[in-house]
């Protein structure tokens, strides 16, 4: 299983990470953001794909699923009844619905779109002029 990893101590909030999110999904709105601390310090927030999501055990219909071969939080946009129930679970204040139509979930997919099989391959991992964001693999 993979994870984006965040050095914070390296983000100097240049916003890359957001714009390739944007670019990578061809949207009006990115799935992750960067927010500044209580002590100034910015701080990239993705989907943790958590390993007891949530988002997942509140959405009553099967939109917000975990993946079991993969270990990623996925979205069904066709499931979605849009009740945000997801989004006020997220302890993490990950989640958000899109600006423009309020009608999908944003959230991490880990770019899998951009690769043939499926695996993960954010843009945002691979353009951080920094090299604060980071793939690491997991144990399951």
């Amino acid at each position: 299983m993979y994870r984006i990893k965040i050095d914070r101590s390296r983000c100097i909030g240049c916003l890359t990470c957001v714009t390739a999110c944007v670019v990578s999904h061809e949207s009006n709105d990115a799935r992750n953001r960067v927010v500044i601390d209580s002590e100034g310090k910015c701080a990239p927030i993705f989907c943790r794909h958590c390993d007891r999501p949530e988002c997942v055990y509140t959405c009553m219909t099967g939109a917000m699923h975990k993946n079991p071969e993969n270990g990623f939080v996925e979205y069904d946009r066709e499931k979605c009844a849009s009740c945000y129930m997801c989004v006020m679970a997220c302890p993490y204040g990950v989640l958000k619905s899109d600006r423009i139509e309020h009608k999908e979930i944003m959230k991490c997919d880990m770019c899998v779109h951009r690769s043939s099989d499926g695996s993960p391959a954010p843009m945002c991992v691979e353009i951080c002029p920094m090299k604060a964001i980071t793939m690491e693999e997991v144990e399951a």
